[in-house]
């Protein structure tokens, strides 16, 4: 062997034993997700391991969170790397809107993919009275935790339809399974959901007793200052005694990193989630929903220039 090709070896085994020590030394990619009941925490998961086939080296850690306006106060802090957010916390993040959970805009926040809608629910038992955002008016109603990303949700909804907490004879702020078994005992009219059509909760509420889905009008969502909010519709006979569609409004989920993440990094992270998607749909049916071809719809933050380097080789971006 020539004196030329051996040095020529030796700088390539040199190169490769660098490489291999860079990975090595990279820290852990943080995946934020939410409760371990949530859907987050199972798609995380299945994120996470993604990321590892995609970039072999790389070592990821899944974290149980609060959700939404937990995790992006927490990239913005860099104590994570990437994050599942609702469209409204993200787009009132990036604003630095305080009564939502975010004390000064967040500018650190940069977008992944826009992944599956949650469908927000407005539920009333039958016996109400209740068929339309009006005939709330004058009824008792739980419109989940103070300040949570569902009673958010109902400020901005029943704002849209001319209504007021002063409007209620009665406004309970409690989680969704506690509103639940209130309507059960007859003690509030209504509540509200954010989660996927058939939600259990709502189909065991439906079978003890007889429910309305009240609509949420397309006018009404017109007036909502807000790309994140989105018309939908929940199918015929999700729930019991539900025999037409009901058109209420959807909330994106999205996936989000941060600034500080590297270009490289980011860009693998995005080929992961698209990549094995599979993995994710089997982790959660709600993953169903997740189409490349709506990944940038509404983002209400700029895109990492990772993904926007694969999503311009899969010509997404032109």
């Amino acid at each position: 062997m020539s004196p030329k090709k051996a040095l020529s070896i030796v700088v390539l085994l040199l190169a490769v034993t660098a490489g291999r020590a860079t990975l090595a030394a990279e820290p852990p990619i943080n995946v934020l997700t939410g409760g371990g009941s949530s859907v987050y925490y199972p798609l995380g998961t299945a994120l996470g391991n993604a990321v590892v086939k995609e970039m072999p080296g790389i070592k990821t850690s899944v974290q149980t969170t609060k959700g939404s306006v937990e995790n992006l106060n927490m990239l913005e802090a860099s104590r994570g790397d990437i994050a599942f957010a609702l469209g409204d916390s993200l787009s009132d993040a990036w604003k630095g809107n305080e009564e939502a959970g975010f004390k000064t805009p967040l500018r650190k926040l940069r977008g992944i993919a826009a992944l599956y809608p949650n469908y927000i629910q407005i539920v009333a038992r039958a016996d109400s009275g209740i068929k339309s955002l009006g005939d709330l008016k004058g009824k008792k109603i739980s419109v989940g935790a103070s300040k949570s990303p569902i009673e958010l949700n109902a400020r901005t909804i029943l704002k849209a339809a001319g209504i007021n907490y002063k409007d209620f004879a009665k406004v309970e702020f409690l989680p969704f399974g506690e509103s639940i078994e209130l309507i059960k005992d007859r003690q509030i009219d209504a509540t509200l959901q954010s989660a996927a059509p058939g939600a259990s909760g709502l189909r065991d509420l439906a079978t003890s007793v007889d429910i309305v889905v009240v609509p949420i009008p397309s006018d009404v969502i017109k007036t909502i200052d807000d790309s994140a909010y989105l018309p939908a519709m929940i199918p015929a006979n999700t729930y019991r005694g539900q025999s037409t569609e009901v058109p209420v409004i959807a909330v994106q989920n999205y996936l989000v990193t941060r600034e500080g993440v590297s270009d490289d990094i980011a860009y693998g992270m995005t080929k992961a989630l698209w990549t094995h998607l599979d993995a994710l749909t089997a982790a959660h049916s709600a993953a169903k929903a997740i189409d490349m071809q709506h990944a940038l719809e509404g983002m209400p933050v700029p895109l990492h220039a990772g993904a926007e380097k694969y999503y311009k080789e899969v010509g997404l971006i032109k």
